[in-house]
């Protein structure tokens, strides 16, 4: 990791957050659809939690026109509303000077920057420019693609404008490859950036990062084991329902429950931490990147079963084999790998992807047998 610190002028978190202790805590829906939506879920939160920062999307920056892109102003006032009932501070994403306007107007407490507008100086230095001479905590979420450098001349550009209640949302790297992720973590960027400025409060977004529910725990754990500072979890009291990111949102209960299960490690850092403690971790991080490789080979050898069923091809190719087999063993060997190990690998690779092959195939075989079956 890079050793080079950044300098940024910040308040401490402990000044203008309200948490005295791990996770700071950011919850509520992706979208803000209605003002019974938005209640039902802020009180289901509060039932939980007496400290917590509620999260809507007022304006939603959508890849393609047509889907829902947000309820607009009138959002801002259920938002104030829901500060009313429950006492939380209120927080949405702002992507050009008149939100900054609206949303401060009121009465936003904490503005964050999405990962579509920090992969772009131009828009962001229009943010900063609106934002000179208000105090206002600004969160900057990673760029949508994993570039170190943007995401830190984002924070620059805010910072220089005079905004020092500052943290960072890491919500993954977009992939065009298929994982079990809907973001990519690659939680090595974001671990760099903590370590180049230790104070600047990290926040981990396991909504996007994972893209549903199944995995949200598990990234809300792997956040708090690598010291982040909080957690910025989607939260709907209709998940099914929700307009907008409707697989990755959780029930108030199911946030509690989250929560509640996480196990907080000591924040204490020794200081002659061991050598062989960092290179442990180091592998670590190593061992879940190759988990997820793994993963995303299977998700490929399953559609490689389907295309294989639909065109009546026989699953185990000797040829295709061999080819894979050569071109690992030379490229191993090039990387320093013993021979035998990388074919001992690849033999149980290639086991598992015809078993996910042969899998795909019996399980449509027997779908039409159980049709062609009579009642």
């Amino acid at each position: 990791m890079s050793t080079k610190k950044l300098d940024l002028d910040l308040i401490p978190p402990s000044e203008w957050l309200p948490f005295d202790k791990k996770p700071i805590l950011i919850a509520g829906p992706c979208s803000a659809e209605s003002e019974d939506q938005m209640l039902k879920t802020a009180r289901g939160i509060k039932q939980h939690f007496d400290k917590f920062i509620f999260r809507a999307g007022i304006w939603k920056p959508r890849t393609r026109p047509g889907m829902f892109e947000g309820i607009g102003v009138i959002g801002l006032d259920w938002m104030k509303r829901v500060k009313e009932e429950t006492g939380a501070m209120l927080a949405t994403e702002v992507a050009n000077p008149m939100h900054i306007e609206k949303a401060l107007k009121a009465g936003i407490d904490v503005l964050w920057i999405g990962a579509r507008t920090t992969a772009n100086p131009f828009s962001v230095t229009e943010l900063a420019n609106a934002l000179k001479g208000v105090d206002v905590p600004v969160l900057v979420k990673n760029p949508a693609y994993p570039d170190l450098q943007l995401w830190i001349g984002a924070l620059e550009r805010i910072n220089r404008a005079g905004i020092k209640k500052m943290a960072t949302i890491h919500r993954g790297f977009h992939s065009y490859e298929v994982t079990m992720y809907r973001n990519q973590p690659q939680w090595e960027l974001a671990l760099e950036l903590k370590t180049m400025c230790p104070e600047l409060p990290m926040i981990c977004d396991p909504s996007h990062i994972c893209g549903n529910t199944h995995l949200t725990a598990y990234v809300a754990q792997k956040a708090m084991d690598l010291h982040y500072d909080g957690l910025i979890i989607e939260t709907h009291n209709d998940p099914l329902r929700a307009l907008s990111d409707a697989r990755q949102q959780i029930t108030p209960d199911r946030l509690f429950e989250i929560i509640s299960n996480l196990i907080i490690r000591s924040d204490v850092v020794e200081e002659n931490k061991s050598k062989l403690q960092e290179l442990r971790e180091k592998i670590n991080l190593v061992d879940e990147d190759l988990l997820q490789t793994l993963a995303s080979r299977m998700l490929l050898s399953q559609e490689i079963g389907e295309w294989k069923r639909d065109n009546n091809v026989i699953v185990f190719q000797v040829s295709r084999w061999e080819e894979i087999l050569k071109k690992v063993l030379d490229l191993g060997e090039t990387m320093g790998l013993n021979r035998d190990f990388v074919k001992a690998l690849y033999v149980q690779i290639h086991d598992e992807s015809i078993r996910a092959q042969v899998e795909v195939m019996n399980l449509a075989k027997k779908k039409e047998q159980s049709v062609s079956s009579p009642a």
